[in-house]
């Protein structure tokens, strides 16, 4: 473990959309700065995510200075669009939380729509703070997240990913593989550890940040979206029901909630704590 180091950083400005890979990142209490701030919303108020629409993977969005989004997709003129200011707030139902957000202006709400192929909105977390709580049963009080699935940072390791796709040679569906990391969506992906090895960890470092491992991230439909072309097919879910089953999730990756805050870089020691 003395080698084990932190190979790349990823974040997502608006849930479901393509992720960026910054060499460094500013870790806030409720995940990486920048990270899942915005997220759609169908008519019924509930997030909008790849589950639904798939091609979702091939939309952008880069951070402009003032906390805005600049948005880019295949056949749409790039749209900026801004922060919203403090203002009335619209509910968002995240896999069963309540949660308030900011809409953005009609500009924004008719090319997210445009684009997906039915009526979105685009909303803004105003304050992470004090928005979202984590789940309760794995949390600490005082504990947010923003609109990610469920915890402020998910981890997965290159070794397990090696692992993975070399079960996934030997299965029925081998032509899928190997697969690439982007297929779970990760915060961080450490390198030179053993495979499977953080199914034990409970603490880690990387760099000068420390995180309480939460528990290990169930895999969903949006592991079978090729990020590149949104096309679906079975691996890796074939594969993790197989071999990576515990109780009722298919896992891969662990969740992690932030101890301190600092500043994380591509390369940064990983130190496991317990």
């Amino acid at each position: 473990m003395g080698n084990a180091e932190l190979r790349s950083i990823h974040l997502y400005p608006v849930k479901a959309f393509r992720g960026l890979a910054p060499r460094e990142a500013v870790v806030e209490p409720w995940g990486l700065a920048g990270d899942r701030r915005w997220a759609l919303i169908d008519d019924g108020g509930k997030v909008v995510t790849q589950r639904q629409q798939p091609h979702l993977a091939l939309a952008a969005a880069e951070p402009v200075p003032g906390g805005g989004l600049r948005l880019s997709a295949p056949g749409r003129d790039p749209l900026t669009v801004h922060a919203p200011r403090p203002g009335a707030t619209v509910t968002v139902d995240i896999f069963g939380d309540k949660v308030e957000a900011v809409p953005a202006g009609p500009a924004a709400h008719a090319w997210c729509s445009e684009y997906v192929g039915a009526d979105v909105r685009l909303l803004h977390m105003d304050d992470p703070a004090t928005r979202r709580p984590v789940d309760p049963d794995y949390a600490l009080p005082g504990e947010t997240v923003s609109f990610a699935d469920g915890f402020p940072l998910l981890l997965t390791a290159v070794s397990s990913l090696d692992s993975l796709n070399s079960l996934i040679a030997e299965g029925d569906h081998a032509d899928e593989g190997p697969l690439p990391m982007n297929r779970f969506r990760p915060s961080v992906v450490v390198a030179g550890t053993t495979a499977w090895a953080e199914d034990d960890w409970r603490r880690v470092a990387i760099g000068e940040v420390t995180f309480r491992v939460a528990k290990t991230c169930g895999r969903c439909v949006v592991t079978t979206t090729d990020q590149a072309t949104a096309e679906r097919g079975k691996e890796p879910l074939r594969t993790l029901g197989r071999h990576r089953r515990f109780g009722g999730e298919l896992v891969f990756g662990q969740n992690l909630v932030p101890e301190s805050t600092g500043v994380l870089r591509i390369g940064d020691p990983v130190a496991i704590l317990e």
